[in-house]
Formats: C-alpha cells, structure tokens, sequence
C-alpha cells in the first residue's frame, strides 16, 4: 500500500516517524511510505484537503486554524510529540537565568510556526512576566537566523535541533528548555481527512500501529540507538550532532511512548492558543481528535508480543 505523508519541515524533531520508516516498522505492516517535505506552513494542510498526500504530521494548531476559520475539519488520530522541541540560548552564561531576564531584551524566535512562539508567551506569563516587555524577532527563519545572533543581533536565541547544538558549539549557552518550560502537550501528530477515516480504517490502523511499534523501540534503546536508525533522514548531518540533539530529546521525554493524543494535552495547547489569540473559540476535543484506531493499535500490538498492562491514562 504506497502512502504519501507530508512533513511541515525535515526535523529531528519527527524522529519517531524515521524510526518507523528506516526501523522497517511501516514495511511490516505492508506500507511503501514516501515522506514528502512541505514547501510553506500549510503544506501539511493543503495536502490532505487537495488529496496530494493521504497522511500528513504537523500541529493541531493547524487544524485549529482551519475550522476556526470555517475551514474543513481534520482528524488527528496519533500522537508524535508531547513536548515543546525548541530550547533557549543566550549569548552569555546565565547559570541563575529567571523568565525575568527577558523583560527589555531581544528573542530571535523560530519563524516556521507560531506554535513555538504562543508557547514562550504563555511561559513568560506564567512567571509573571508581560510580553509586552519582551522584543521578539520573528522574521528570520533558519540559518538566517542563527547568522543574525552570531553577528550580534539580538540577547536570545530560540531554536530546535540540530540548530541548538550547533549554536552550543559556536560558543551559545543553554538557559531553558521549552519543552520542560511548556509542559506536556501534543505539539505534533499525525492528522487525515474524515473521509479517509471512514474508507480506509485498515490503513490508517496499519500506519498507527507501525508507528507504536517505532514508539515502543525507541522507548527501549539507547539515544546513540536511535541516532542510528534515523541517520539516513539526514545525510548530511555529523554523527556526533545527530546523537547530542536525540538525547537532550530523549532527556526531556520530548516523543509520545504511544499515539493516544489524551484530552489534557489538547485542552492545555488550545488554551495556549486562544490566549495568544491564534483561534478565536473553543473547538471539541472529539470533533479534531479520534482516538479509537491508535487504542486499537496499541491492544493488537500488546497483544502480538505479549506485554503486560493496558494504556497508561495518567499520561
């Protein structure tokens, strides 16, 4: 069965997905997936609705923003990330750093998608500190943005991986995690349309199983492990690079150990995105999230080897 799924962008961050691909999980479960990188923000979006992709991994931001819009709905069916992927640097040590450092200082912040960003404001309130006193720079994407910090510009630096490595190297300092700053939260998972759902159950059960049994690999191994397996992905990238990044991911429990997308994750994310003004209402957990095929693939997969224990609610 060949299915195509788009990527908002090629990432470290997906780990879990070349695991599943170059780790042989989605062959062994009769899938020829081609992973096809997206070109803009609503790549991942466009391909469902157009029919150019079957699957596709992103944000539920993104489908938030659609029915908000009044837009088509979108089902996210499994869990990839459930922590924030970027980290903060700053140009000097700041070994006793406090949110409050930033108030009257400059962030380069990621411009690929304003997930990243909506979170570092909900942080920066929870800690008492108004945005409003905080300058951001969101108009630099990448590389130009990693040149714009070493040339001077800007206090702090927010990035993903391998960005924040390679700043680490070039003389950066760790401040803050903001997956550990964010909390729990399904930043990234994986989302068709309804009609496909209703069509294809088997398929998308395939695909979600395929990915829990990658799940439940990654959750055994060593960061180097992994590092290994996904290293085809990102052919140009230095070994040593690739393994420092997947464990400081790996550190901070950053890939779901199932695709079960719970309630409390979505209703913490879109709470962060009303309060940043992204969406403009509430939307029902049920209307965007189906959790049925991935508690399927989890009961079939335990069953096949023989685990003990059902799944985890108290994630």
């Amino acid at each position: 069965m060949r299915l195509i799924v788009t990527e908002p962008f090629r990432s470290l961050f997906y780990a879990p997905q070349f695991v599943a691909l170059h780790g042989g999980h989605f062959a062994a479960e009769g899938l020829d997936v081609a992973v096809v990188t997206g070109t803009d923000a609503t790549s991942t979006t466009r391909a469902l609705i157009e029919g150019t992709g079957q699957i596709s991994l992103g944000g539920l931001m993104r489908s938030l923003d659609l029915v908000d819009r009044g837009g088509p709905r979108l089902v996210h069916f499994a869990e990839v990330n459930s922590r924030n992927g970027f980290f903060l640097l700053s140009r000097e040590p700041r070994p006793r750093f406090a949110w409050s450092d930033l108030a009257g200082r400059t962030v380069i912040s990621f411009a690929g998608a304003p997930t990243p960003w909506l979170c570092m404001l909900a942080v920066l309130r929870r800690h008492g500190v108004d945005p409003a006193q905080v300058r951001f720079v969101r108009d630099l994407a990448g590389a130009d943005a990693v040149s714009a910090f070493r040339e001077g510009r800007g206090d702090f630096l927010e990035a993903g991986q391998p960005t924040t490595e390679e700043a680490l190297d070039a003389g950066g300092h760790l401040v803050a995690s903001m997956g550990e700053a964010t909390g729990p939260l399904p930043f990234s998972s994986y989302m068709t349309t309804p009609e496909r759902v209703a069509s294809a159950p088997d398929v998308v059960l395939r695909f979600s199983r395929a990915l829990y049994r990658a799940q439940r690999w990654m959750a055994a191994q060593p960061a180097p492990a992994i590092a290994d397996v996904i290293g085809p992905a990102f052919p140009g990238m230095p070994a040593a690079i690739r393994q420092r990044a997947v464990a400081r991911y790996v550190g901070q429990a950053t890939w779901a150990p199932d695709p079960v997308l719970r309630r409390p994750g979505f209703d913490h994310l879109q709470e962060i995105l009303l309060r940043g003004g992204f969406i403009q209402r509430r939307h029902p957990y049920g209307d965007l999230v189906d959790t049925e095929i991935a508690r399927r693939a989890v009961e079939t997969v335990a069953e096949q080897v023989g685990a003990v224990g059902g799944i985890d609610e108290s994630r």
